[in-house]
């Protein structure tokens, strides 16, 4: 079956909570997935019971983006016996498509919400075009490819596989050190099962290795006093090759990060709309603008590797500590603007004086000068600094509500 998707890929972004939702949606977002109150992967970013649930799918729906709702742990006897009722529930909220895993979850949704598409979780592990055509078979509508594949994996499994069935693929966020995000180390280490929802992340811990006769000494692996981030992966970046995924046939180009700040959503979802569109624009001559990969660093990240895209990892891993690189904060959130000045929100310190960013959804971001900032009295203020403060600053033009400003820590 050569069955090569002609269509320009759509992005889909994360939404931790009704505030992130915003921000994927108004950065760009065609499609957003997000957590309900159980079955999510992201137990810490499960912000909507069924009554938020219903606010955000009509407010996606007001703004033509689609919505999924993660059903991707591995329930237990008790849990799948609440299954029938969340099913329906979330159905009656109006979400687009379940994203599954467990195979007793996905004839559970047939079963009690055939309305609703089923998209099948990267944590079922779909590395080949035979398994994707039996889930097709079955009723799943879209699966999400293993992110241990590579671009010619992806290439082999659209070509064997009907044009109707959707091929989503991660394409930037964090990477587990296990097969497909399924980990046991959570559980085994500290009873938080990532299965379910609660995983610790112990593949970011510093380890030492200690000999049974020697207990106490600690005996580093790598040449670092700290011990060594053995299992510590790089996150995922593929914005450079975003034409290759076309090409491949992906349906949906996917952002890691539920857990992920309302920034961290705004940031790589512009990114990443603006290069698709550029790419749409002109598909034959793609050339990533340079600005776009300065762009996803100025948010908090690991460092970057392609995975498994171009083959084998490499230089998969990082062991001289399992943080994350941190170069600018946000200091304001746009309201609005009259012509005179922009009305903003304070997210963190700065003063009057300080050079900043401005990030508006769509555009690149440019630097100004705050040469004054007032208060709500009208009063003439050095800084704004408590934490949602409103205030204003002169601004000759007009920015878009949601607007960024941000400040490099550097320059602090």
């Amino acid at each position: 079956m050569n069955n090569q998707n002609q269509s320009f890929p759509k992005l889909l972004s994360p939404a931790g909570d009704f505030e992130r939702l915003v921000a994927a949606i108004r950065f760009g977002a065609d499609e957003v997935y997000l957590g309900g109150s159980q079955f999510g992967m992201r137990a810490v970013s499960a912000k909507f019971d069924f009554p938020m649930l219903k606010k955000a799918v009509d407010y996606a729906h007001e703004h033509g983006v689609r919505v999924y709702l993660t059903c991707n742990t591995v329930p237990t006897n008790e849990e799948a016996d609440q299954l029938p009722e969340f099913l329906q529930n979330a159905r009656d909220a109006g979400v687009d498509a379940f994203i599954i895993a467990d195979m007793g979850v996905f004839a559970a949704a047939r079963e009690y919400a055939p309305e609703v598409e089923v998209h099948m979780s990267t944590q079922t592990g779909i590395v080949n075009y035979r398994t994707a055509n039996e889930l097709y078979r079955m009723g799943a509508k879209r699966v999400v490819l293993a992110r241990e594949l590579s671009i010619d994996d992806i290439r082999t499994i659209r070509e064997k596989t009907p044009s109707d069935l959707e091929i989503e693929v991660f394409v930037h966020g964090a990477m587990c050190m296990s097969f497909s995000g399924r980990c046991l180390l959570s559980h085994y280490l500290v009873d938080r099962d990532a299965n379910r929802g609660e995983c610790a992340q112990p593949c970011r811990w510093g380890y030492h290795l200690v000999e049974e006769k020697r207990p106490g000494q600690y005996f580093p692996i790598f040449e670092d006093e700290k011990g060594s981030y053995i299992l510590n992966a790089k996150d995922l970046c593929l914005i450079e090759y975003i034409d290759q995924l076309a090409q491949a046939g992906v349906t949906s180009l996917k952002i890691e990060g539920r857990a992920k700040s309302s920034y961290y959503v705004s940031v790589i979802t512009n990114a990443y709309r603006i290069a698709l569109d550029q790419y749409q624009r002109d598909p034959e001559h793609f050339q990533l603008e340079p600005w776009l990969l300065d762009e996803v660093c100025k948010v908090s990240h690991r460092r970057y590797n392609t995975g498994f895209l171009l083959g084998r990892p490499e230089d998969g891993q990082y062991y001289e500590n399992g943080g994350y690189l941190r170069n600018f904060d946000v200091v304001a959130i746009v309201d609005r603007t009259d012509g005179e000045f922009a009305y903003c929100t304070q997210r963190n310190k700065f003063l009057a004086g300080d050079t900043v960013e401005v990030l508006e959804p769509g555009k690149k971001p440019f630097e100004m000068v705050i040469s004054q900032i007032f208060d709500e009295e009208n009063q003439l203020v050095d800084s704004a600094c408590h934490a949602m403060m409103k205030f204003k600053i002169p601004y000759q033009g007009v920015l878009q509500t949601g607007t960024i400003i941000r400040k490099n820590k550097a320059e602090s």
